[in-house]
């Protein structure tokens, strides 16, 4: 019964962390409308489709679940783009639905283009519910058992709530070649602190700040490394990924481009994880798993999450600006 009560402790102070912060991503490079809003349009194509798809702590409770999907574009110098995400945690069902606008303007700091910025903005709508007859509370523990038919003795307003987030940001990049480049960036989210409260006091959700650079360096032919680290900041809660990717390139069938990626990671205080990916012409899948370190290792048994990306990008057909010459009569 004590192991029992310690585990319902652990999850009410993952729960409470849970209510207090926004989602995170292991494979960060994998899903850049989140990341940062400059990120829209900026890819080598005309459209870009990425799904992301994340299962955590499947050995502790019910597991929490998180899907998104974006789609970017370019027009010229701005890029526009929508992300969607899912979030489902907890015995309560608590559940996140949000919807962000992005759009960003390319600056180049160079003719050549070998220095370029990107602003951008951010604009979400952000939905969040609970069912609170799924969940336990320390007045309804009758000293042998949790009992639901006690009172919860809870004053809570509602069980869902909506409101606006408005988020900026901006990346910067130095590109030699596709294979020598260094992209770095920072943001902030939440800027308006809506009140995300479901009891009659108002609790405003705390900014989201975050900072990353990430580089592109080729060893030989077949060989590219690519490190990277991501910092980032919500309230109380500080998160700090640093690793990095080799990249393969494998012998061309045909002149189709492929590719093998395979990275070791390291959240600090959290988690390490693996990453592995593939690249076929505009295709792209990853697949990285969580081994968790840090004090609910009791309790996951050092299990952490698997996640998923995915990415396709569309490039339009642009046929060759051909001169035509008039020819004289006389030929």
């Amino acid at each position: 019964m004590l192991k029992q009560f310690c585990l319902l402790v652990i999850l009410f102070v993952v729960f409470k962390t849970a209510v207090c912060q926004d989602i995170h991503w292991s494979q960060f490079n994998d899903n850049q409308l989140f990341q940062n809003p400059g990120q829209a349009g900026h890819f080598d194509g005309d459209y870009r489709f990425i799904a992301n798809y994340r299962d955590q702590w499947r050995s502790v409770t019910i597991p929490y679940n998180t899907f998104s999907m974006s789609t970017d574009a370019k027009f010229k110098r701005w890029g526009a783009g929508l992300l969607m995400f899912h979030d489902q945690a907890g015995d309560g069902t608590f559940r996140t639905i949000e919807v962000q606008g992005n759009l960003s303007r390319s600056i180049k700091l160079t003719k050549d283009s070998s220095h370029v910025f990107r602003p951008g903005l951010n604009i979400g709508m952000n939905h969040r519910q609970i069912n609170w007859n799924q969940l336990y509370f320390d007045s309804q523990y009758n000293g042998y058992i949790f009992d639901q038919s006690l009172p919860t003795n809870e004053n809570y307003q509602s069980d869902r709530k909506t409101n606006i987030s408005i988020g900026t940001g901006f990346i910067y990049e130095w590109r030699q070649s596709d294979r020598f480049k260094i992209i770095a960036g920072a943001g902030a989210f939440n800027l308006n602190q809506p009140n995300q409260g479901f009891y009659n006091q108002q609790i405003e959700r705390d900014v989201r700040y975050n900072g990353f650079v990430k580089g592109t360096f080729k060893l030989n032919e077949r060989w590219d490394i690519i490190p990277s680290f991501q910092y980032f900041q919500q309230g109380v809660y500080r998160e700090f990924i640093l690793g990095s990717s080799g990249k393969f390139y494998l012998p061309s069938s045909k002149g189709i481009y492929r590719a093998f990626y395979a990275g070791a990671w390291y959240r600090t205080k959290d988690a390490g994880y693996l990453i592995l990916g593939y690249d076929y012409k505009d295709f792209f899948v990853g697949v990285s798993y969580d081994v968790n370190f840090s004090k609910l290792v009791p309790a996951s048994n050092n299990r952490g999450g698997l996640e998923i990306a995915v990415r396709y990008i569309i490039r339009k057909f642009k046929p060759k600006n051909i001169i035509h010459r008039v020819c004289p009569d006389y030929i």
